[in-house]
Order: C-alpha cells, then structure tokens, then sequence
C-alpha cells in the first residue's frame, strides 16, 4: 500500500529509548488520511507519541466503508524499498498486482505479504465486481539490516493458523507464532500478528512473550484490553513485559494484536521507503521517477503514482516531537 500524502514528513524510527521495558497503557489516537480516490484511512502509526511497535513501524485502519456505488481502493502503482507490506481485510477484496509479474486477489482473513527488499513497486485496488463493504488494515514491517536488500517477493497465504483460547477468545495468527501456532508467512525479524475475535461475553486470556513489546488496534466492537475500553480505529500500546493479556468483550468484538522484540535499529522513513539515510531515499525517489529499479506494473489501466517533492531543505528526520 502507499502513503498518499503530499508533504510527506520525514520520521526517525527504531531504536530502544522509547520502549517501556514494563507494562503500560497509552492509548493512540488515529490522524485521517486520504488513500486513492474514495478511501479515507485511519493511521495510527507512525503516531505523534510512538513510531513502531517491534518491527511494525506503518499501521492503517480503514472501513468498514459502503462502497456500493464507488470504486473502492484504487492505489495506482507506487514503489516500496525496504519493508514488508501486510494486507490485511475482513470485509471486501483487495487486487494485488506487482513488478513480478504477482497478480492476487486477496480475500478476508488471507495473508498478501509483499516483501519490497531492495526495489518494487505494487497497485492495489477493488475489484470492478466487488462487494458492497471494505473493511482492513494495511500494515508495514521494518526490515532489519541483514536484509533490507533481499529480493522481492510476494506471498499469499489463504490458510492460517488458528488458535482457540477458551473463554470466547479466537485467534488468527498473520505473522509470528501465538501459544505455540506458527504462521508460515516469512518474516525477517522477531515479530508477531494475530486477528483476534471475541465473541459476546469473552473473559480469557492471551498468552505472550515478556521480551516483546505490544499493541492491540480496534477492528470493530466494544473490547476490553487489560480493562482499557477501546473503540474501533484505536490503538492501545502495551509495552514489553508482559506474559498474558487480559481480554473482555459484552458484544462480538474483532481486535488486531501487534508485537515483536523492539527494534533497535535506527531508520529514517520517507514518502513509501524506509532506509538509513537521507541520501538512500533521494536516490530510489530518482530512481522511480527515472522508471529504473522498481520495474513495471503489467496490467493495471492508469498511470502510476507519482513521487511528491522532496522538502525544499532536504530531508531532515523527525523525532517524536513533530
């Protein structure tokens, strides 16, 4: 997916000195953001008081819109360096195209994982035939060092492990392993993802690993998270510590849980690359506008997305005051 922002910011990330080696409770207000022609996103990170979540360092909630009588999602083709890309829906169909030739459809509760690596560039849009509401969050991971230069790849896993946990809690688990279920989307850093849905009445308990740090981001419903009530298109951060969540709901909730070691590398995050440095991003924003690198993305009826203007001082990183 694209950050469709003008002006883009640039935003230092990574790093430990933010991360709270002890349970907290800091609630994430989203900032609205246009995305494509009739989709308006909720993003709630990079957020003003926290930048990533382990490895997560982008997260956009959407929907549910009724996009009965609109095009829906219509991200022309745009370029990525750096991260993984996570699609992510549970209601709607979004159409994955890429400079490798991928084309997929991705349906609720299946993985389109999109590793960009070194260079590639993706569209994403409803299908012309499509159903009447979508609803997702589109997502980011950081990729460490040792492999922000891999090859590009694409994924698409329809079956997921699933985790019944008791008291009205079950699990979906995108990325990472949750009480001992493992997903098979490849990861490159110590990371979790899970879909939880909590039926009416949920009282239970989630297992984690003390060493990450967590998020849970409202889907939809009225849940409880370790006794936060938390409204959907919300995030909760939660901190490292912890062994177990507590998880409440009086109506059939959904939530998203984030997690992973922290991040410890510094990185700067500009427009849709993440890099090292001020100099890496100019290029590959040369690089796409020039059309090498990046490849072409086949099939797609429109022009691509073009590069905004870097800001007129250059790209100077920004911390946590904005």
């Amino acid at each position: 997916m694209s950050n469709l922002d003008v002006k883009p910011a640039a935003t230092l990330c990574g790093g430990r000195e933010d991360v709270s080696g002890a349970p907290v409770r800091e609630l994430l207000a989203p900032r609205n953001v246009p995305l494509g022609e009739s989709t308006v996103v909720r993003r709630l990170l990079p957020n003003l008081g926290r930048r990533m979540v382990g490895a997560w360092c982008f997260v956009d909630h959407y929907g549910p819109d009724d996009i009965a009588q609109e095009p829906g999602m219509q991200v022309p083709p745009h370029p990525h360096i750096g991260l993984q890309t996570v699609s992510w829906l549970h209601e709607g169909e979004v159409l994955h195209r890429d400079s490798l030739g991928s084309k997929q459809t991705v349906r609720p509760r299946e993985l389109g994982l999109m590793t960009a690596g070194r260079a590639i560039a993706h569209s994403e849009q409803s299908p012309r035939d499509h159903a009447r509401y979508l609803h997702g969050a589109q997502l980011w991971v950081a990729l460490p060092d040792a492999h922000r230069h891999t090859a590009p790849a694409f994924e698409h896993h329809a079956r997921l492990p699933e985790v019944t946990g008791g008291g009205g809690l079950h699990a979906t688990v995108i990325l990472g392993e949750v009480d001992g279920a493992a997903s098979t989307g490849t990861t490159y850093t110590p990371i979790v993802g899970a879909d939880l849905t909590l039926a009416s009445g949920t009282d239970a308990r989630l297992p984690l690993e003390p060493d990450f740090e967590y998020a849970a981001l409202a889907m939809s419903g009225q849940a409880e998270v370790d006794g936060v009530p938390l409204p959907p298109g919300s995030m909760l951060y939660l901190g490292c510590g912890r062994r177990a969540l507590p998880l409440t709901a009086d109506v059939p909730s959904t939530l998203l849980l984030l997690g992973g070691e922290p991040f410890a590398e510094k990185l700067v995050m500009w427009w849709n690359f993440v890099a090292r440095s001020a100099d890496e991003i100019v290029a590959a924003r040369e690089d796409w506008t020039q059309g090498t690198r990046f490849g072409d993305v086949r099939g797609y009826e429109g022009d691509r997305l073009p590069a905004p203007q870097l800001p007129p001082g250059g790209l100077k990183p920004r911390g946590r005051v904005r």
